[in-house]
């Protein structure tokens, strides 16, 4: 048996490589299980905990952090939304509210939340807490299977230390090495488009308000923020968006204003800006012997709709599921036959929310009139027709597919 420096091996039930918010999701929804945890991630948790990223986040989060005891704590730090403007090139508006969303059991004061992720990750750290073991910063040296269980060496405070564990969970992002250390190909592209973000503060109060325009050259997105801040997710060409990162925040605020609109006034920068590209990838398999992936280590989708955090942390909830009710059966939680439950629940779930955010990213994002005749009379029928907003809705809310079950616990 291999063991480290001090003549010791550390056992777990499960190791998460990745402290990020799915893999901490994840940790919090197995508390109380029995099971061993361990969490490993390359950054200190102050440190990852530095993203400037904003987040929009649906019913369905809500409700999963509700279940984990989360939610209480984090929502002051959160701005809810209960109204969704969508229209095509500032045309064919269409308002999505409150009582257009699904009959949920749990009340919620809109039809989403926004959140920053410098606010939401220090809160799930403090919320997780002493219930798992930390290794962070630790260096992944290696993985290695000795049996049945699997062993990550690690490089932690100045030592080789070896962690084993029957169950390994990739949260580790789109270059997951656990990902590619137990062979899952995937399959996807990119776009010919990046992602620009940034934090404003207008004049005047959003009021609550989200805002989802197509526009030819992408998807621009307004999300209310609390003290009357908005963030920005703007998908333009790559070169567009690098260039407008790099220029005056008088120039920025120029270029946005025609795409921003005028309803908040004037507006000043006050976040950094930063690029993302823009990929759409999905694991070909989402399990293998001993291994899980959740997150962006499974998937990845265009930003539009705000899907992408919300299917990770949907990961999350539906693989402590699984391994919960496995524990209860007495069943090996490594075991292929345990972890393929998860694999048949979500891969198609996300396959679905992946392929549809592709598809309205290539139908609103030209100018070919065969398309813009269709997507207006989309459009019209989304603002005459309350059962396809609903869907709709249904769709952006996290309510359409299974959703986990998990304890509710008041919040």
């Amino acid at each position: 048996m291999t063991e480290d420096a001090a003549g010791q091996l550390h056992p777990y039930d499960v190791v998460i490589v990745g402290a990020g918010i799915p893999g901490l999701t994840l940790a919090l929804a197995l508390r109380g299980s029995g099971l061993r945890v361990a969490v490993v991630d390359a950054l200190a948790p102050e440190q990852a905990a530095q993203r400037s990223r904003v987040y929009a986040l649906t019913l369905l989060t809500r409700r999963i952090w509700q279940g984990i005891g989360f939610w209480h704590t984090v929502a002051p730090q959160l701005q809810p939304f209960h109204t969704i403007h969508l229209s095509d090139t500032g045309q064919n508006v269409v308002r999505f509210r409150s009582q257009d969303g699904p009959r949920c059991r749990d009340a919620a004061p809109g039809i989403g939340y926004v959140g920053e992720h410098q606010a939401i990750l220090p809160t799930l750290q403090a919320q997780v807490g002493a219930t798992v073991d930390w290794y962070c910063p630790a260096e992944l040296m290696e993985l290695r299977r000795a049996g049945r269980p699997i062993h990550l060496h690690l490089r932690h405070q100045g030592e080789v230390k070896v962690l084993s564990a029957p169950l390994v969970v990739g949260a580790d992002g789109a270059q997951s090495p656990v990902r590619q250390w137990a062979g899952i190909p995937t399959w996807g592209w990119g776009y010919w488009q990046s992602c620009l973000t940034t934090i404003l503060e207008p004049q005047f109060d959003h009021g609550g308000i989200a805002y989802e325009r197509f526009w030819p050259s992408g998807p621009f997105a307004i999300l209310p923020l609390p003290a009357g801040r908005c963030g920005i997710v703007w998908t333009i060409p790559h070169a567009e968006a690098h260039r407008l990162r790099q220029v005056t925040p008088s120039t920025f605020l120029n270029h946005l204003a025609p795409v921003y609109g005028s309803q908040m006034g004037e507006l000043q920068v006050q976040g950094e800006r930063q690029v993302f590209p823009v990929r759409l990838m999905q694991a070909r398999r989402y399990v293998a012997t001993g291994v899980a992936l959740i997150g962006d280590a499974a998937h990845g989708c265009h930003p539009v709709g705000g899907q992408g955090l919300n299917l990770g942390i949907r990961d999350a909830a539906s693989l402590a599921q699984v391994l919960r009710e496995a524990v209860q059966r007495g069943e090996d939680i490594g075991d292929l036959r345990v972890l393929r439950r998860y694999q048949r629940w979500r891969w198609p779930e996300n396959l679905w929310s992946l392929l549809f955010t592709d598809l309205l990213n290539r139908v609103f994002s030209n100018q070919f009139w065969p398309l813009v005749f269709l997507r207006r009379l989309g459009l019209l029928l989304l603002r005459a027709l309350t059962p396809l907003r609903r869907l709709a809705l249904a769709f952006m809310t996290g309510y359409l597919g299974r959703p986990p079950r998990l304890n509710d616990s008041s919040g």
